[in-house]
């Protein structure tokens, strides 16, 4: 193969590589995920790089600065690869804008925050959304919801809260119309049910086989709120009586079995979706987590990093990974899809070999061409 016909190929396959949008794009959201380096200039750079773009057959992508220099290049002096980037450094005043929403009774305003910690209104929106995954204001809601979680449960000192009202008003709402009109997004079900560990809530369950082993199928009032898998039925109830401590556990009859077998027919053909409502419960972070899985198409993968990424919090690998973990719906919000960064499997909490098995399985209905 002659020269030409090698940098054709080469530059083919940068291009073709994902990474390079992001460089293209100068996107400063991928600094820290990867860097480039250059041959005919011998330097490495972030992607957010300002200078002129290099040639695709000149460019190679490095998962760390180590990398990169091991392989003989230095850092570019424009972008400064070696040094905290941007986004390191505003992330330290975002830290510092978070734990001023967390002690302030009540929340502070965009700009008090941005003065507060000597970033322009403007910008410090921004790239609090970048880092955080949240705008401040969706931050402080968010705060104001655990306090109120927090304050059902015990108060600082180990004692209850002796009213629901006095909880509500302690975690800075204003008025108890405000939180109850919004009290089953905040908690998954009333204040009074919630402190109660789930008393006055029935949910109904029922385990099945399928061929990935035991799997337990709950619903509330709400939607289907777990789909848990495991080798032992009994830890998987144990499980269930964890989540809903006080709840009325009802073993499911007839007719709710039809609905197990549902269930069961979608995870051994995901690709034909699960026509049921679903009671989805986690944080303001979770479900933005938990959202960008279920838009990931049945035969497909994607990273930690990818993921971050997609909801505007690059540096939330770990949080992301955090609350794949934290998932109770299984394949119905499909964690089962995100892989590590080189493709390869890491810890699922139903098991490696599910996961495997899962993705195989998928793959595998997506070659035939069909959906189930």
């Amino acid at each position: 193969m002659n020269i030409s016909a090698k940098n054709a190929q080469r530059a083919a396959a940068t291009v073709n590589d994902p990474r390079w949008a992001a460089v293209v794009a100068r996107k400063f959201e991928a600094d820290g995920t990867f860097y480039y380096s250059v041959k005919s200039t011998g330097v490495y750079c972030r992607p957010s790089c300002t200078a002129r773009l290099a040639r695709p057959e000149n460019v190679r992508f490095h998962i760390s600065r180590e990398d990169a220099e091991q392989a003989g290049f230095r850092p570019c002096k424009r972008c400064k690869p070696d040094q905290p980037s941007l986004l390191d450094q505003y992330a330290v005043k975002v830290t510092a804008a978070c734990r001023i929403i967390e002690t302030s009774e009540s929340a502070p305003g965009l700009h008090e925050l941005a003065t507060r910690v000597g970033v322009s209104a403007y910008h410090f929106h921004r790239v609090f959304k970048q880092i955080a995954g949240l705008t401040p204001r969706e931050y402080a809601v968010a705060q104001r919801e655990k306090r109120v979680r927090n304050a059902l449960e015990l108060d600082g000192s180990g004692t209850r809260i002796d009213t629901i009202t006095e909880a509500i008003f302690d975690a800075g709402y204003n008025a108890n119309s405000r939180f109850y009109e919004k009290s089953n997004a905040v908690l998954g079900m009333t204040p009074t049910n919630y402190r109660a560990g789930g008393a006055n809530m029935e949910i109904r369950f029922a385990i099945g086989e399928c061929t990935l082993g035991a799997i337990l199928v709950a619903q509330s009032e709400r939607g289907v709120c777990a789909i848990l898998m495991g080798d032992d039925p009994d830890a998987l109830a144990r499980d269930l009586q964890d989540r809903f401590p006080r709840a009325s556990l009802i073993g499911g009859d007839s007719a709710f079995e039809q609905l197990v077998a549902t269930v069961v027919g979608f995870v051994e053909a995901p690709g034909k979706g699960l026509n049921l409502p679903l009671d989805i419960r986690g944080t303001a972070f979770q479900q933005r987590v938990w959202q960008a899985l279920r838009e990931i198409p049945a035969g497909q993968t994607a990273s930690y990093t990818e993921i971050a990424l997609r909801i505007g919090a690059p540096k939330s690998v770990r949080a992301v990974a955090g609350a794949c973990a934290a998932n109770a719906l299984a394949v119905a919000i499909p964690c089962h899809r995100v892989v590590r960064n080189d493709g390869g499997l890491s810890g699922y909490r139903w098991g490696v070999e599910r996961k495997r098995a899962l993705l195989d399985n998928e793959a595998r209905i997506v070659g035939k061409g069909g959906r189930g």
